[in-house]
């Protein structure tokens, strides 16, 4: 945020602004803390375009996802419930926490380091908050009621036939939309084919299930329906902790007061650099397309979600005018200080190459997890027992294959030698993909090779190929004997 005592930093027609001015006040809110709506201006331009285009492809990949699968697996299910986790269609299960948990340190990481160099992109282009109110909602909204002006003429007008029917259909659809989504929620949750099977077998079947769905529907409904932008400006701690990541080099969307003031208004022919002005017009076309209200020339503040339109409504301006374009720009509070752009600095090649260090960090954990994580337990209360000078104990087996394809494995006493395996079924065991196989086995050694009452043994299952999936340690009972 801008020093409010840097005498550069100013408001209209040249005045310093009062702390209070921007620091103790909010565009959604009015200075008694009564809740201003915000009827923000249809965006249009460069930037927008660009926007539209991510904003849809993450929703076309939003309602394709829960359909895809890779290798028979769904491509991301999140089953809690059932402890079922599939990311890019590979199985992770609760052994494999520790992947999952590096995986989201990893990637709130990226978060910050993106935010340290480029401030709140994230929140302007891939937000899920920004995508469905920008690109869904409000899309609906200019549709139904248009733009700025008829909207506010809308929401001061009585409640007619006019009023009432547009409200209606706005509000219905987005009852709607709000139903479809978070269908489409659950199905990262439960998978596709089981909320088809819920919806089709009726709520009375499934009611709390119906319940949790109309609830969260509510959720999504007021979110989009009348919190929408106090999300980003009240709740979402990440624009909060933007305060402290942010610095002078840190690309935002900034307005350049050194080039914008001193401000005024247009005039035809006149020569604004003799006169001793700026080249903003004071149009304040940047304050009605903001989405979160503020006023982009009072300084960087923490409600701005860089969501470029006020770029594309200032290049507009300028354009019309013959000005310069770059007004509104992205840049670093330091650029727009010194007149000079921010390159690929030193502190950029560093976070670029932190950030392929985690990458390459969190994919090599990937790659060599095992494809199988086998265990043998002594089944509780057992104990040993000899028989023809031969020791034997037994032992549950689990195999957990996290591979996407069935394998035929066998087990095979590592250490120490001389052991011997009974199954209770065939020695080849079918262990199929994404599937948990148990079973018992028997081991035995000759007598006089268990030389303690309690002793160390490793076992080993292999494939058909006689490759080693994994081994496990366990223990051996015999009976106690004295040594001299």
């Amino acid at each position: 945020m801008q020093d409010q005592n840097n005498p550069e930093f100013k408001g209209g027609q040249g005045q310093v602004l009062e702390p209070e001015t921007y620091r103790d006040s909010i565009g959604t809110m009015e200075q008694s803390g009564k809740r201003k709506w915000v009827f923000p201006k249809k965006p249009k331009g460069r930037y927008t375009n660009y926007r539209n285009i991510v904003a849809y492809t993450l929703l076309v990949f939003y309602f394709a996802l829960p359909f895809i699968q890779i290798n028979g697996n769904p491509a991301l299910l999140l089953d809690i419930i059932n402890r079922q986790f599939f990311i890019a269609g590979q199985p992770f299960y609760p052994q494999d926490f520790f992947i999952l948990t590096f995986g989201a340190i990893v990637s709130l990481v990226c978060i910050i380091i993106f935010t340290i160099a480029f401030g709140r992109i994230f929140c302007g282009w891939i937000c899920p908050q920004t995508i469905f109110l920008e690109n869904v909602f409000r899309k609906i909204e200019y549709a139904i009621e248009g733009d700025r002006n008829k909207q506010m003429k809308l929401d001061r007008q009585e409640w007619n036939t006019e009023k009432i029917w547009k409200r209606s259909l706005k509000w219905s659809i987005y009852i709607i939309l709000s139903l479809i989504f978070t269908h489409f929620m659950f199905m990262y949750i439960v998978g596709y084919k089981e909320v088809f099977r819920i919806v089709s077998e009726g709520p009375f079947e499934h009611f709390t299930n119906f319940i949790v769905m109309i609830l969260l529907s509510a959720a999504f409904y007021f979110v989009f329906a009348w919190f929408r932008e106090q999300v980003c400006t009240l709740v979402c701690p990440y624009g909060r902790l933007q305060g402290v990541l942010i610095d002078k080099e840190t690309i935002n969307v900034f307005y350049d007061f050194n080039r914008g003031e001193n401000r005024s208004k247009w005039r035809k022919g006149e020569d604004r650099k003799a006169a001793g002005k700026g080249d903003c017009i004071d149009c304040y076309q940047c304050v009605v397309v903001c989405p979160t209200g503020i006023d982009i020339r009072d300084g960087q503040q923490l409600e701005c979600v860089n969501c470029t339109a006020c770029i594309d409504a200032c290049d507009e301006v300028m354009d019309k005018v013959g000005l310069p374009k770059g007004l509104i720009r992205y840049a670093s509070e330091k650029e727009i200080e010194t007149g000079q752009p921010t390159g690929f600095n030193a502190r950029m090649k560093g976070f670029l190459i932190l950030l392929i260090g985690l990458q390459l960090l969190l994919g090599y954990l990937l790659y060599s997890r095992a494809d199988m994580e086998v265990k043998f337990i002594k089944p509780a209360g057992s104990t040993f027992f000899v028989s023809e000078g031969k020791i034997t104990n037994t032992y549950n087996f689990t195999f957990l294959n996290k591979t996407n394809e069935n394998k035929i494995v066998t087990i095979k006493i590592l250490e120490p030698q001389h052991g011997e395996i009974s199954y209770s079924a065939s020695s080849k065991i079918k262990v199929e993909r994404d599937k948990i196989t148990k079973g018992t086995i028997s081991i035995s050694f000759p007598e006089n090779e268990i030389k303690l009452s309690k002793q160390n043994i490793k076992l080993g299952v292999y494939d058909q190929d006689g490759e080693l999936l994994d081994s496990y340690d366990s223990y051996f009972e015999g009976p106690f004997k004295i040594q001299f």
